[in-house]
């Protein structure tokens, strides 16, 4: 029975702090959360559609860019995070990131 309530209370006090990471003080939500909430919402750049044009996000032709672990679409020529699951973005070589697009059904030119 102990055991049980243990459990229950670190349950209880995990759920808390979840739910305390995205709120400020006030009860309103923080600027970071509300970022990534706009740019989930479809207002991102990086979160790619349709056939995924890499030659125009290597920006820099170094043949580099940077993919989500998680999220293949999520491709940008800048290191960053993901706006989708908030991964660090991982450095590819572009015939990688074509190599993790076909893996995983994108299409891509």
């Amino acid at each position: 029975m102990e055991r049980y309530i243990g459990y229950s209370f670190f349950i209880l006090i995990f759920v808390l702090f979840l739910s305390s990471c995205n709120n400020s003080k006030d009860g309103s939500k923080s600027p970071a959360f509300e970022k990534a909430a706009k740019e989930v919402q479809g207002k991102s750049v990086i979160v790619r559609k349709g056939v995924i044009d890499l030659v125009s996000i290597d920006k820099n032709n170094n043949d580099k860019v940077y993919e989500c672990p998680m999220d293949w679409n999520v491709i940008s020529d800048d290191p960053g995070n993901c706006p989708l699951c908030g991964m660090k973005l991982k450095e590819y070589s572009v015939a990688g990131t074509k190599a993790n697009l076909e893996k995983y059904g994108f299409k891509y030119k």
